[in-house]
C-alpha cells in the first residue's frame, strides 16, 4: 500500500525583535503548539527535519527538550531560504517511505538579537572561493548581491523602484490585517521612498524584518490523519533547483532566479498553473526575489510586477492573494517556514480577517537567486 504524507499540525512562537530566549525555548514552544494542533503528544512524534547556518538546534535536541524519547529519522540541513520547502517535501519523503510515522519540521532563531543572517555581523567570514575576491570590495552579504540583481532587471526590463516599492506595500497592508506580524503600521509609497538606502536600489522596506521566533509543522500518514482534528493539507507537487555551484556572481541571468526551472516542472508535476493558485506565499527575503518569482512562475509578464501590485492584482479580489501574512517583508523572516504556517491556514480557513475566501490551493517558494524549491499545497483530497 502506497502512504501518502500530509500536514496535520502548526506551531508558532510569538515573533519579537528581541526574544531574551534560547532558540531551543522558542522551538520548542512552536513545537508543542505543533503536536498539539495534531491532536497528538510528543511520544507519537519519531521523526524531526530543520535547516539552518550555525544559528539554530538540531532536530536530536529539540526532541530530547521536548520529550521525544527516539527519533526513527533525523535530518539536519546546513542551508539558507533555499531549503524551506525542500525541508518539508524531504519529511514527507520519509513518512512515504516508512522512516518514521510523524515527523516536525522546524525553523528556529534569533535573527534580530543574535546572528543577523544577512549582516555577516556577528560571525568570522573567511574569504575562500569566490568571496576572496568580493571581501577586499566588501560585497560579502546578500542585500549587496540583491542589489546587483535589481539593478540589472531595471537596466533590462525598465522596472523600478516604484514597482519594488509596490510589492513592499502589499506586503505591509497584509500585515496590518495579521496581529502576529511584527509590522503594525501603514505604509505609504512616499514613505517607502523616503526609507533610507540600504544598498541602492534596495531601500529599508525592500528587506526582510529580521526577527527572533519559532515555527513547526507535523506530518503524518494520511491514515493516521483521518483520526486527528484537522482535515489533512497535501502536498500536490514538489521541485527544486541549485545550479552554478551557488554562485551569485557567475549566474547567467540575474532578471530570473532558480525560479525559472523549478517553475516548468511544478506546474507539469501537478497539472496546474498560475490561474489556479489561490494564495502564493512567495519567498520574499527582499522585494526582488517576489518580482522575479512572480515572473518566472507566470504570475505576469516580465517588467510588470510592479503593475501587478499596483493594479491590485496581487491581494484579494485580484488574481491571487500574495503573502496574506505580510511575508518576511512585513511579518516577521523566519527564514521562509511562516510561509507553511500561512499556507495551512488559510487552506484550513483558519486566518480570520486576512482569510481568502474559499481558498483550496496554495503555491510556497522558498529561496533566491541560483537555488530554491516550491511546492503545491491543497485542502482537496487527492
Amino acid at each position: 500500500m502506497t502512504r501518502k504524507a500530509a500536514i496535520v499540525g502548526i506551531g508558532r512562537s510569538a515573533y519579537t525583535r528581541n526574544s531574551g530566549r534560547t532558540v531551543l525555548a522558542q522551538a520548542a514552544e512552536a513545537a508543542r503548539e505543533a503536536i498539539a494542533d495534531a491532536g497528538l503528544q510528543p511520544a507519537d512524534v519519531n521523526g524531526a527535519c530543520s535547516f539552518q547556518a550555525a544559528d539554530s538546534v538540531m532536530g536530536y535536541q529539540l526532541a530530547d527538550a521536548i520529550g521525544i524519547e527516539e527519533l526513527h529519522w533525523n535530518l539536519d540541513v546546513y542551508g539558507g531560504g533555499n531549503q524551506a520547502a525542500a525541508v518539508v517535501a524531504n519529511a514527507a519523503t520519509a513518512i512515504e517511505a516508512g522512516s518514521c510515522e510523524t515527523a516536525i519540521v522546524f525553523r528556529a532563531m534569533n535573527g534580530r538579537s543574535s546572528y543577523r543572517f544577512g549582516t555577516g555581523r556577528g560571525r568570522t567570514i573567511e574569504a575562500t572561493g569566490e568571496s576572496q575576491f568580493q571581501a577586499p570590495h566588501g560585497y560579502l552579504v546578500p542585500p549587496q548581491w540583491m542589489a546587483m540583481w535589481a539593478r540589472r532587471h531595471q537596466e533590462i526590463y525598465g522596472s523600478t523602484c516604484e514597482d519594488l516599492g509596490q510589492i513592499a506595500l502589499n506586503a505591509n497592508r497584509h500585515a496590518c490585517a495579521n496581529a502576529h506580524a511584527l509590522t503594525q503600521k501603514p505604509l505609504t509609497l512616499d514613505g517607502y521612498l523616503a526609507a533610507r538606502w540600504i544598498h541602492e536600489p534596495l531601500r529599508l522596506y525592500d528587506c526582510a524584518y529580521e526577527a527572533d521566533g519559532a515555527v513547526a509543522v507535523v506530518l503524518t500518514t494520511e491514515e493516521r490523519a483521518r483520526d486527528l482534528p484537522h482535515d489533512p493539507i497535501r502536498i500536490l507537487a514538489h521541485a527544486e533547483s541549485s545550479r552554478g555551484g551557488g554562485s551569485w556572481d557567475q549566474w547567467p541571468d540575474t532578471t530570473r532566479m532558480f525560479s525559472e526551472a523549478v517553475a516548468p516542472r511544478l506546474w507539469e508535476l501537478c497539472g496546474l498553473r498560475p490561474a489556479d493558485m489561490d494564495v502564493a506565499c512567495i519567498y520574499d527575503c527582499f522585494t526582488y526575489t517576489v518580482m522575479v518569482a512572480l515572473e518566472d512562475f507566470g504570475f505576469c509578464e516580465r517588467g510588470e510586477a510592479g503593475t501587478f501590485f499596483a493594479e491590485g492584482r496581487g491581494t484579494y479580489g485580484g488574481d491571487v492573494v500574495v503573502n496574506p501574512h505580510g511575508g518576511l517583508l512585513a511579518e516577521a523572516y523566519l527564514h521562509g517556514m511562516n510561509h507553511h504556517y500561512e499556507a495551512v491556514l488559510q487552506l484550513r480557513g483558519e486566518a480570520g480577517p486576512r482569510q481568502v475566501p474559499e481558498a483550496r490551493l496554495a503555491l510556497v517558494t522558498a529561496g533566491a537567486g541560483p537555488a530554491g524549491s516550491a511546492l503545491v499545497y491543497t485542502r482537496e483530497n487527492v
